[in-house]
């Protein structure tokens, strides 16, 4: 049997030192055909300080045909890429808003069933999700008082009756003080078939209150009511009112020399005595 010549069998060890790194997991390396000869067959596997075969990576210098270090993984810039905006809860409203116009156009102009069925399975859906949102709405309303506005202006009967009596308690004390103040100016005319309405009720608010009321006729004609009537002479352009319009109520602030007009036609008793109440009384939006 014929003996093998030494450089075989110096490229069977290199092959097997090949095949014990790739097990063992050292660097992948690959022979090259013109590297030389000069490491022993049973060199030892020799690693360099960053994981490399010395022998094969350094003397002998086999090339581009292998590496002797594992090359860098990559970066993963999938991470990097933006997700697309998630839709806003205004845009997914209105997608629901133009699905439900769509359905029901379709059921109106195609009224299959398959059409009309598909629009009130649809209707039916955002009519829960309604009644879902109203249900939660009065819930978070009970258990948290600063949202529960009837606590301000009840709806209920017995509710509503407290709150009544409490304000009306109030009207009437700020009324009761109200002539130390302000005088009732009362235009009337009489060809104004409103105004024989409006004259009493003037006459009982102003009497009941003991509140000064200067009668002016815009026409020159008398009043049953008030027998002590004065004529126009232009007060009320001076006071910057609408000159045509009778029966007009205005008080007359002593202290600031100003006009209050609280209102023109007719009025019962309650509202007359209201709207004094919070001209004089409430500033606009402590009373609504």
């Amino acid at each position: 049997m014929p003996v093998p010549a030494p450089e075989t069998w110096r490229r069977l060890a290199v092959a097997l030192t090949l095949l014990a790194a790739i097990v063992v997991g050292a660097p992948k390396v690959a022979l090259a055909a013109d590297g030389p000869a000069d490491k022993p067959a049973n060199a030892p596997f020799v690693a360099t300080g960053d994981g490399t075969d010395a022998f094969y990576c350094e003397e002998r210098r086999l090339g581009y045909w292998f590496y002797c270090t594992r090359p860098e993984q990559a970066e993963d810039d999938t991470n990097d890429v933006a997700d697309p905006p998630a839709s806003s809860a205004v845009e997914k409203l209105d997608a629901i808003t133009a699905t439900l116009r769509e359905l029901k156009a379709r059921a109106i102009i195609e009224p299959t069933p398959a059409n009309v069925t598909a629009y009130i399975r649809f209707q039916r859906r955002q009519l829960d999700q309604a009644a879902l949102f109203s249900d939660v709405w009065q819930r978070a309303i009970w258990q948290d008082p600063e949202l529960d506005y009837t606590l301000q202006r009840p709806v209920s009967t017995l509710g509503k009756r407290q709150w009544q009596d409490a304000r009306k308690a109030d009207r009437d004390a700020a009324m009761r003080s109200l002539s130390a103040r302000y005088g009732l100016f009362y235009f009337f005319a009489q060809s104004c078939g409103a105004c024989e309405v409006m004259s009493p009720i003037v006459r009982s608010v102003t009497s009941a209150w003991n509140i000064t009321v200067r009668a002016i006729s815009t026409d020159g004609g008398p009043s049953k009511q008030f027998p002590d009537y004065t004529v126009e002479t232009n007060q009320r352009a001076r006071m910057g009112l609408e000159p045509k319009v009778t029966p007009a109520v205005v008080l007359w602030d002593a202290k600031n020399q100003r006009a209050i007009p609280i209102g023109y036609g007719v009025m019962s008793a309650d509202e007359l005595q209201d709207r004094i109440y919070l001209l004089t009384s409430k500033d606009a939006g402590h009373d609504f």
